[in-house]
């Protein structure tokens, strides 16, 4: 669904308690994010840098370019010959931006053969993408967050990783996919032993997200 279209959803506030433990309960508030303007790095900058595809890690090749994605915008991280080592998802992003080549050996894959590649790869890709694509096009930096039991860290905008810490954990769930009441309680505490916020996106059958915030609170 186009951004404009998804904007003119009725956006309702969600509040109900959540019964965990004795003193404390959780929250539940849908939030909307203001839009931005993309990222300044896929409007100005139009040289495509060469990636190096694997299961693993896609590597960049060793230029200023390349390392400038992390840099600006904190794609991926820099190892120590200069490349940048990114993962799918952030991958992915870069391409369908005009922003990578990318290569199996010598043959360059196409977005949708890439694509294709990660599906199989990544449990969840195209919802864990549509949520990641969505995010980065509203300003927000946003990484792993795989020591933390969560599928991103997002950073409010204009923090850098390595400035502060992040502000959410963010999971992404599909519209259709059901959550029992103790994998959400379990993401809760998550969140609250991290001191981040919680973030569910909950993504629809044609790609919107809508953002639900869930904190703890003592009544």
């Amino acid at each position: 669904m186009p951004r404009k279209k998804a904007m003119k959803k009725q956006v309702e506030s969600v509040e109900k308690g959540l019964p965990i433990g004795k003193k404390r309960k959780a929250t539940v508030k849908e939030i909307k994010v203001d839009l931005s303007t993309e990222p300044s790095i896929a409007q100005e900058n139009k040289i495509r840098i060469n990636v190096v595809y694997s299961p693993d890690a896609c590597i960049t090749e060793s230029s200023d370019a390349a390392r400038e994605l992390y840099n600006q915008s904190r794609f991926g991280t820099i190892s120590d010959n200069g490349c940048v080592q990114l993962t799918l998802i952030e991958t992915y992003y870069l391409m369908e931006k005009g922003k990578l080549n990318v290569f199996i050996g010598k043959k360059k894959l196409s977005n949708e053969s890439f694509c294709s590649k990660a599906k199989k790869l990544e449990k969840n890709f195209w919802v864990r993408y549509c949520v990641y694509k969505d995010m980065r096009n509203r300003g927000y930096i946003v990484k792993t967050a795989l020591k933390f039991g969560a599928d991103f860290r997002v950073y409010d905008r204009g923090v850098k990783p390595g400035e502060d810490h992040a502000k959410w954990i963010l999971y992404p769930v599909l519209e259709t996919s059901s959550l029992t009441w103790y994998d959400f309680a379990a993401k809760n505490r998550v969140a609250h032993s991290t001191k981040k916020r919680l973030l569910i996106g909950i993504v629809d059958e044609e790609g919107s997200v809508t953002y639900y915030e869930i904190r703890w609170v003592r009544p």
